[in-house]
């Protein structure tokens, strides 16, 4: 298992570093639209004007910050309670790997798109950039992440040629999305590292988790199947809430009045209280098809 463990982690950091030093300083390049110079950007975001060993620097939307990580951190510790309680069930394996991606992709996000939004993305220029490495790294962690839950949930649901087609087709997700982000950045291309096409990634793995969970559940009426079928379900709603939301304009007049509540922590607060229910129904019940009850 460790060296299942060496084969899938090692490749994605070494790939992490590699763009680190060579294509993500290209994506400074694409703009932010519509232009936006950083005087501009800090009157639109609440902010601290903050001081570290005599370095001054600003804090981003400090209440999201703190939203996404605690999202990040309780992501991570569910996943490594997966790992250290997998007792060799390969679904408990990769249901454990795939929170951890997702709460380490959490934390670079939150680095980009909250807490120091600003740093990276505006300060010393002229207009502000649109993306970040930061951001292309959290939304490759966010595939990989997908593709493991999919394939811990395919060795919950079937075997034989039908576990080696979802083994397949998350390795060949994974990796086309790889040689895609790495394309984009050197370019650099925006719908290449856009979270839309993240998403388009990500969609038939959550699709084809979500159909296999309800196929078993049909089959067996199981409590296994049942809460994730849940699981799945309550992910919709959570990005249903996130949609509802942003295109309210409740988070405009809520600014307006000096409140910072974004769609983004609609959908982070949902997030955290999406891993408590997983941490709590599904954990203890997750087991491989020839174990499960």
């Amino acid at each position: 298992m460790k060296n299942n463990m060496s084969r899938t982690v090692i490749p994605v950091f070494s790939f992490i570093l590699f763009m680190l030093f060579t294509a993500c300083g290209r994506l400074a390049t694409i703009p932010m639209s519509p232009e936006t110079t950083p005087e501009q950007w800090l009157k639109t975001h609440p902010h601290l004007n903050l001081e570290l060993f005599s370095n001054a620097f600003v804090l981003a939307k400090p209440s999201s910050s703190a939203i996404v990580f605690t999202l990040g951190i309780i992501t991570i510790i569910i996943g490594i309670l997966f790992l250290l309680r997998r007792e060799n069930e390969k679904s408990r394996y990769w249901w454990g790997l795939g929170l951890l991606f997702w709460g380490i992709g959490t934390l670079f996000a939150g680095t980009s798109y909250q807490a120091f939004a600003y740093e990276i993305k505006c300060a010393g220029q002229a207009f502000c950039s649109w993306t970040s490495w930061y951001e292309v790294i959290y939304m490759i962690f966010e595939v990989a992440s997908i593709n493991a839950l999919l394939v811990a949930v395919a060795h919950s649901t079937v075997t034989g040629k039908a576990l080696k087609a979802a083994q397949g087709y998350a390795a060949a997700n994974m990796l086309i999305y790889l040689a895609v982000s790495l394309t984009g950045a050197f370019l650099p291309s925006w719908f290449m590292v856009s979270f839309e096409l993240m998403m388009l990634f990500c969609f038939p793995g959550l699709v084809a988790a979500f159909v296999l969970n309800l196929r078993g559940y049909r089959r067996k009426k199981d409590p296994m199947n049942r809460n994730l079928v849940i699981t799945w379900l309550f992910l919709l709603l959570v990005m249903v809430a996130y949609y509802a939301y942003l295109l309210s304009g409740i988070a405009q007049q809520l600014w307006a009045d000096g409140i910072w509540f974004s769609a983004n922590d609609v959908l982070h607060i949902g997030l955290i209280l999406w891993m408590l229910y997983i941490a709590i129904a599904v954990r203890g019940r997750v087991a491989d098809l020839k174990n499960a009850s």
